[in-house]
C-alpha cells in the first residue's frame, strides 16, 4: 500500500503533454452539453416534435458509432498525435458548417453538420483516453483517467452557460404570454419565418466560434512535442484483436454498460428541460437547472476520484449506480419541483460512471488491443443516439397510464443504472 503511493498519478515528464490533452475533454464536453439543449429550441423554432428533435442527439452521438472504429485503426497504424489532430480537423469543420446550415434553414443540415463534428469527437475519444492512461504506471491508470475526466463536465457547465445566456434566452421562439403559453404558435407563417431566421443564427453563432477555437488547438497540438509509442513493436492483426476483446467478458460487459451510461446520461441531461417545461418552466430558466446538475456532477467527480484511494472502483461504480436508481425512481414516481430536483440530484451519481467503466473494461488489455478496446467502449456512446428518440416519443404520448409521459419517460435511464450497478456488482465480484 504505501508502496503504490509513492505512484504518481501523472509524472513530471509529461506533466504538460498530460494538460494539452485533458484540455481536449473539456473541448469536448462544451460540444456535448451545448447540443443537449438544442433538441428543444430546434423542436419550438423548427416546429417539430419531441421525438424529431431528439434525432439531433442521433446525428450527435450517431457520428460516434460510425467513426470510432475507422479512428482506432488510425491511431493503431500512426499515432497518437496524428489522430488527435485529424480529430481536431473534422470537429472544426463540423462547427464551421452551421453557418451555412442557418442560411438554408434546413434541419437536415444542423443534423448534417452535427454528424460531421461527431466524427472528430470520436476520433479525440478514441484517441484521447487510451493516450491518457498510457501516461504512467498502470496501477494509477483509472485514478488518472479520472482525473483528466473531470475536466470534461468543466467544459460541458461552459457548454451549457453559453446554451442559457447567449441562445435559449435569446430565442424569440420562446417568447411566452402572461398565462405562460408560446406567442410562437399564435403567429402567421411570415411573422414565424422573421423568428427562425433570427433564432437559427442565435443558434448557429457560438458553433462558429467553436470552429475557430478547435483550430487554434490544432495548431497548439501541432508544434507541442507528445510522448511516443513504441512503434518498433510488431502487433497481431485487428482481426485477431476483435477476436480476443470479443472473447472478455468484463470488456464485453464493459461495452453494455458504458451504452446504457451514456443513454442514461444524455436522457437525464436532454430532457431536464422538458421535465421543467412541463412545470411551467421557460427554456431559459430551465437550463439553469441543467447548469446545476453539470456543477454537481462536477464537484462529485472530484470526490469520487478521491475516493478511489480508499474503496474499490468497481464497488464504488454498484454503489453509486445503486444510487442513480433511487433518484430516478423518485423521478417518475413524484410529480412538480420535488421530482425536478431528484434529477438534478441523478447527476451525483453519474459523476464517476464514464471514465471509470472504461478503465475497467480496458483493464488487462494489452496494448495492441487497447486502442481498439477503446474504439469499442466509444462507440458504445451510440446509446446517447437511440434512446432519447424513444424517451422523446413517450414525452409526446402526455399520458402513460396514471403517470405524465414526461414522468414516466424517466423509466429509461431506471433501467440503465440497474444494468451498470449489476456490471460494477460483477466487476467486483467476478472479475476480480
Amino acid at each position: 500500500m504505501a508502496e503504490s503511493k509513492k505512484i504518481p498519478v501523472v509524472s513530471k515528464e509529461v506533466l504538460i503533454p498530460f494538460i494539452i490533452i485533458t484540455s481536449l475533454f473539456s473541448l469536448w464536453g462544451f460540444a456535448n452539453d451545448i447540443t443537449n439543449p438544442m433538441v428543444a429550441a430546434f423542436g419550438t423554432v423548427m416546429e417539430i416534435s419531441t421525438a424529431k428533435a431528439a434525432l439531433v442527439q442521433l446525428a450527435f452521438y450517431g457520428g460516434y458509432a460510425t467513426m470510432a472504429i475507422p479512428a482506432a485503426l488510425f491511431v493503431r497504424k500512426y499515432s497518437y498525435k496524428k489522430g488527435i489532430l485529424l480529430g481536431l480537423t473534422l470537429y472544426a469543420i463540423g462547427a464551421l458548417l452551421f453557418f451555412p446550415a442557418a442560411e438554408f434553414e434546413v434541419f437536415g443540415f444542423f443534423l448534417g453538420s452535427l454528424y460531421i463534428l461527431t466524427f472528430g469527437l470520436a476520433f479525440l475519444e478514441t484517441t484521447a483516453n487510451p493516450f491518457i492512461l498510457s501516461m504512467g504506471d498502470e496501477r494509477t491508470a483509472t485514478q488518472r483517467l479520472n482525473l483528466a475526466q473531470a475536466f470534461n463536465p468543466i467544459g460541458s457547465l461552459f457548454g451549457m452557460f453559453v446554451a442559457s445566456k447567449f441562445i435559449l434566452v435569446a430565442l424569440d421562439s420562446d417568447k411566452r404570454n402572461e398565462a405562460g403559453e408560446l406567442i410562437f404558435n399564435t403567429l402567421d407563417e411570415a411573422q414565424k419565418a422573421v423568428i427562425r431566421t433570427h433564432d437559427l443564427a442565435i443558434i448557429r453563432d457560438p458553433y462558429v466560434i467553436l470552429g475557430f477555437v478547435v483550430i487554434a488547438m490544432l495548431v497548439l497540438i501541432s508544434v507541442t512535442k507528445m510522448p511516443k509509442r513504441d512503434t518498433t513493436k510488431k502487433y497481431s492483426s485487428a482481426a485477431d484483436s476483435f477476436k480476443r476483446l470479443f472473447a472478455n467478458g468484463k470488456y464485453k460487459e464493459g461495452v453494455l454498460a458504458q451504452m446504457f451510461y451514456v443513454a442514461a446520461q444524455i436522457m437525464c441531461w436532454t430532457f431536464i428541460i422538458q421535465y421543467a417545461g412541463n412545470l411551467g418552466i421557460p427554456k431559459s430558466t430551465a437550463q439553469n437547472f441543467n447548469i446545476v446538475a453539470m456543477s454537481i456532477f462536477l464537484g462529485s467527480r472530484f470526490i469520487s476520484t478521491f475516493m478511489m484511494k480508499y474503496i474499490n472502483a468497481k464497488k464504488l461504480l454498484m454503489i453509486f449506480a445503486i444510487g442513480a436508481m433511487v433518484t430516478t425512481a423518485g423521478v417518475i414516481l413524484i410529480e412538480g419541483m420535488a421530482g425536478l430536483y431528484l434529477l438534478v440530484a441523478t447527476s451525483a451519481f453519474m459523476s464517476l460512471m464514464f471514465p471509470t467503466i472504461y478503465g475497467i473494461a480496458l483493464d488487462g488489455l494489452s496494448e495492441e488491443d487497447s486502442a481498439l478496446g477503446a474504439a469499442g467502449l466509444v462507440m458504445a456512446i451510440v446509446g446517447g443516439a437511440l434512446m432519447p428518440i424513444l424517451q422523446g416519443s413517450m414525452i409526446d404520448m402526455e399520458k402513460i397510464g396514471p403517470f405524465t409521459g414526461v414522468n414516466f419517460s424517466f423509466i429509461l435511464p431506471f433501467i440503465c443504472f440497474c444494468f451498470i450497478a449489476l456490471y460494477g456488482y460483477r466487476a467486483f465480484k467476478i472479475y476480480k
